[in-house]
């Protein structure tokens, strides 16, 4: 099994980020037990992908989550379980592991592990999930994204319902609809224990 395991350098952020996404996992309840028993070999950031909306929305909750730790913010146990947590629009921990988190159910799983020690390499994580993920692994890009995403359950987590679903209306087949979806959600990321 190939991998598409992805190393990213995030702008104003020192520490490299690994990113994968998984179709069809077959063993998600495995992976949630690790992470609820507090296996340190499954210290991930193990997110549904149906609530992932594009490239960008993943990344700003592990910009906000890594920001976090680096300036000892941290509400979660870790940089991993706040990144999940950093995907939520509200202060509710346990809220935004239930609707962000795995679930015995997941069939679309985005990894993301942060380097935030020097053992952690792209070639020790790619290695580690090879072995551990039972899936398919794709580009973790907006178009597959857009092909896993659940936009009523994110409309709903995020309370946008108000927000219409225009079909696409441009010759590149992209609508503002779609951009202000993303914005609204960003911008909840980022606002999330502002007021």
């Amino acid at each position: 099994m190939s991998s598409t395991l992805e190393t990213l350098n995030l702008s104003h952020i020192p520490l490299p980020v690994h990113v994968a996404l998984y179709r069809d996992v077959q063993n998600a309840p495995f992976l949630r037990q690790q992470l609820i028993s507090g296996n340190a070999d499954f210290e991930y950031a193990f997110i549904d992908a149906s609530m992932v909306l594009s490239r960008s929305h993943a990344l700003s909750a592990v910009f906000r989550a890594i920001n976090d730790y680096l300036n000892q913010r941290l509400k979660s146990r870790n940089v991993h379980s706040e990144t999940v947590f950093s995907f939520s629009p509200n202060n509710n921990i346990a809220d935004s592991f239930r609707r962000f988190g795995i679930s015995d159910s997941t069939k679309d799983l985005l990894v993301v592990k942060v380097s935030v020690t020097p053992d952690v390499t792209h070639e020790s994580v790619a290695a580690h999930l090879a072995q551990s993920v039972e899936g398919t692994p794709v580009p973790f890009d907006d178009e597959t994204l857009s092909g896993i995403s659940d936009i009523a359950k994110i409309k709903k987590a995020y309370k946008l319902g108000a927000l219409s679903s225009a079909p696409s209306d441009k010759a590149d087949g992209t609508n503002g609809e779609d951009r202000r979806l993303e914005l609204s959600v960003i911008g909840a990321i980022a606002l999330r224990g502002a007021t």
